[in-house]
């Protein structure tokens, strides 16, 4: 079976974790609109023209919008951020919702409280 460049993609970040109860997770943590894309996506077999046509925007958009959404599911899988705070943040930031500046101002402030918390503890 050969699959376009975008499912590749899609598939890369589903095999990014092998247990699949924790694959679950990400997809939990995800809008009913970026569920509803997914499934959307998966049932044009992705194809992103199929897609375009479908919600009526261009295929640049879709592209975007898939770059954005490949993004997120990156930073809901890291292991790295452990606070929930810094996981919406950096989800948010591949959404295109928060420029980088205010993510990184948002996150360092984060934790900067968390350790005044942690020391006063």
């Amino acid at each position: 079976m050969k699959f376009s460049q975008s499912q590749f993609k899609i598939i890369k970040v589903l095999k990014s974790k092998p247990a699949e109860s924790q694959r679950r997770d990400w997809i939990e943590l995800l809008s009913e609109e970026d569920r509803a894309f997914v499934r959307r996506f998966l049932l044009a077999s992705g194809s992103l023209k199929e897609l375009a046509s479908a919600y009526g925007i261009s295929y640049p958009t879709v592209r975007l919008r898939l770059d954005r959404l490949i993004e997120k599911i990156k930073v809901l899988e890291d292991q790295r951020f452990t606070s929930d705070f810094e996981r919406l943040a950096r989800a948010r930031y591949a959404e295109g919702r928060l420029d980088k500046e205010t993510l990184h101002e948002l996150v360092e402030a984060h934790r900067r409280e968390t350790e005044d918390s942690d020391d006063k503890a």
